[in-house]
């Protein structure tokens, strides 16, 4: 889970309530970090709190639960909680995003450890899906390939990092800046 786009959330919601109707979004997922069952080594623990508490300077609206730290063996896998956004989406493109923010409250607010399939099988729940339905795509063939191509097309992409913003326009993709305080620096760039 990348925690710079927790705290971009607020402001892209903004964002999003100012599109014109013309304007579609997609979300794409960059992987960031293979499955793993290795406990995540202490030297990144370390800058990961250290990155929260950084992000909290920058937008000091952002919350985190440093109870995460002690109340779980956290490992550097994300695939598995971008899995579980592909497998909600095939279930309906509005579970998309209500998987996203289920899994960010989970992780962040919650402590909960968002590369355990059970904490994601409980968010599934929590929102609505088909739990044996969810549980069946989550490891899928079909799954990890769509979870490949996005990777894939996200490193194609004019972007540096996570989160990132690019708007195809007129065949030309054009990376949007980011601002995590000021909505209208997003729009006026997306408009103009």
């Amino acid at each position: 889970m990348c925690s710079w786009c927790w705290a971009f959330k607020p402001i892209w919601q903004k964002v999003i309530v100012k599109l014109p109707n013309y304007i579609n979004t997609k979300y794409l997922l960059g992987g960031l970090a293979p499955d793993t069952d290795e406990p995540m080594p202490e030297k990144t623990r370390e800058h990961i709190k250290e990155n929260w508490k950084r992000i909290q300077n920058v937008v000091p609206e952002t919350e985190f639960n440093f109870d995460f730290w002690h109340s779980n063996e956290p490992k550097r896998s994300t695939y598995i909680a971008c899995r579980a956004v592909i497998s909600s989406r095939i279930q309906h493109s509005k579970f998309e995003t209500t998987m996203i923010k289920g899994i960010q409250h989970a992780y962040y607010l919650e402590a909960q450890n968002p590369s355990n399939e059970n904490v994601l099988i409980g968010v599934a729940e929590n929102i609505g899906l088909n739990v044996k339905r969810f549980k069946e795509d989550l490891n899928s063939t079909k799954v990890n390939n769509s979870l490949k191509n996005e990777i894939e097309l996200s490193r194609m992409l004019p972007i540096n990092g996570f989160p990132s913003l690019v708007l195809s326009k007129d065949n030309e993709l054009i990376q949007i800046g980011i601002n995590y305080l000021d909505d209208n620096y997003i729009i006026n760039q997306i408009i103009t």
